[in-house]
């Protein structure tokens, strides 16, 4: 069976259509910086659950406000290091999230322990739920500036 080729006008529109459809998902698909930034760190529902996981499960080690454990880069005495501060004094932010959600997840110890490292971060994949990981992430990323927002967003 042979098809007849399409007039030039039909062709036209239908690249048209095409090109008008690809422009609009490129479009919807990037976002300014400040509009990732913003969906990152909002949703009140996400922010609130985000402070309860981790002034029920962080607080304790690093603080109230997220403000670590006093000489966090110094080795206690048995080698591990104390609770790294999680505002933009740490160093947080200079991991990407899939490192921050494997730390959170399987402990720091097993993430990143080895000769001569020693971690005192449990592992909390068996406690708590992957949104409620992903929303104590969101917070903690509530409590950094924006420089360092956009330096972490470049990570990825």
């Amino acid at each position: 069976m042979t098809s007849l080729p399409l007039p030039v006008g039909a062709v036209r529109r239908r690249i048209a259509i095409f090109l008008s459809i690809a422009a609009a998902a490129i479009l919807l698909a990037c976002g300014s910086e400040e509009d990732e930034a913003r969906r990152e760190t909002s949703g009140d529902e996400v922010l609130a659950l985000g402070a309860s996981v981790f002034a029920t499960n962080c607080a304790t080690c690093h603080g109230e406000r997220g403000e670590g454990q006093p000489n966090w880069q110094s080795r206690k005495a048995d080698g591990v290091l104390p609770a790294p501060p999680h505002d933009s004094t740490g160093h947080t932010w200079h991991h990407p999230d899939s490192v921050l959600i494997e730390i959170i997840t399987v402990g720091g110890q097993a993430a990143y322990g080895g000769p001569g490292i020693m971690s005192g971060m449990p592992a909390f994949g068996e406690e708590l739920s992957s949104d409620e990981i992903a929303a104590v992430l969101a917070y903690i990323k509530s409590l950094w500036g924006d420089d360092e927002r956009a330096y972490q967003r470049a990570l990825r």
